[in-house]
């Protein structure tokens, strides 16, 4: 089960996560250096946000990896292929106004897809 988070886009990611939530601290210390040095107000804020945004990306990068978890591993995986083009479903129940517009529509749609090439322009 833990394996899955052990292949070489997972242990990247957990890198990454690693090192921004490290970094996000020395950004609040140099903010709280700037603002003890007499930087105002927004240097203040800085120094108390820098930390709280690092726990709430390692909160949510703990959601990620609970999904990850609780995925069932034999679901086929979302599928790459692209899908261009559908043909569109005309409505004809109810309104016979409506469906004869529909099919108008679907009609003007199919002499369009029938102008254009093979290539597809």
């Amino acid at each position: 089960m833990w394996t899955r988070l052990l292949t070489p886009r997972w242990v990247l990611l957990h890198l990454l996560v690693a090192v921004l939530f490290v970094a996000t601290f020395f950004l609040g210390y140099w903010q709280l250096t700037k603002a003890e040095n007499g930087g105002g107000a927004v240097n203040w804020s800085y120094a108390l946000q820098w930390p709280l945004y690092g726990f709430m990306g390692l909160w949510f990068y703990v959601r990620m990896v609970r999904v990850e978890l609780n995925r069932d591993p034999d679901e086929e995986e979302p599928s790459s292929a692209v899908v261009l083009y559908q043909r569109p479903r005309v409505d004809t129940t109810g309104d016979p106004e409506l469906a004869a517009y529909n099919a108008y529509l679907a009609e003007l749609n199919e002499r369009a897809l029938g102008q254009r090439g093979p290539g597809g322009r």
